[in-house]
């Protein structure tokens, strides 16, 4: 069963200071992304950010619905369609995963201040888990660093 879900808990860092960099490390392991999120203004905010985010990385992406959906290494989207062909899902403000077999890696980003989302990437994790599906959790140390806790 593919679609392995990874969940890293934001506590330390903002969505917007850790989403490029694990974006920049999909794309160094040759796969594309699919970013989704129900907020269509999230999604505008990251569309800018990512054209910015460091002076010097440039961060290839474009969002659903602007045309050559299918070229984009990374793809901005409300849903699951995946016109780019991405191995890598991430699912933001409380997205869930429609089509976890579509997927080799699906990593969902919560909010480790807001208390319902973290409830609701819980339930995630208890469905994940239960369905055989392999879950991971990772958290930031105190010095900022990515380590997996289970």
């Amino acid at each position: 069963m593919s679609g392995e879900l990874w969940f890293y808990h934001l506590e330390r860092s903002a969505l917007e200071d850790v989403l490029p960099e694990l974006l920049e490390k999909t794309l160094a392991r040759g796969w594309r992304a699919l970013v989704r999120s129900p907020d269509a203004r999230r999604l505008e905010a990251l569309d800018q950010w990512l054209w910015s985010w460091r002076d010097d990385s440039f961060t290839p992406h474009g969002q659903a619905g602007a045309g050559q959906e299918a070229r984009q290494p990374i793809l901005l989207a409300g849903d699951e369609a995946n016109p780019n062909g991405a191995q890598c899902l991430f699912l933001l403000d409380g997205a869930e995963p429609e089509n976890p077999d579509g997927f080799e890696r699906m990593i969902v980003m919560f909010d480790g201040h807001d208390e319902a989302s973290v409830q609701d990437a819980r339930a995630l994790w208890k469905k994940a888990a239960a369905d055989g599906r392999t879950v991971s959790y990772w958290r930031q140390s105190p010095e900022g660093r990515w380590e997996k806790k289970a």
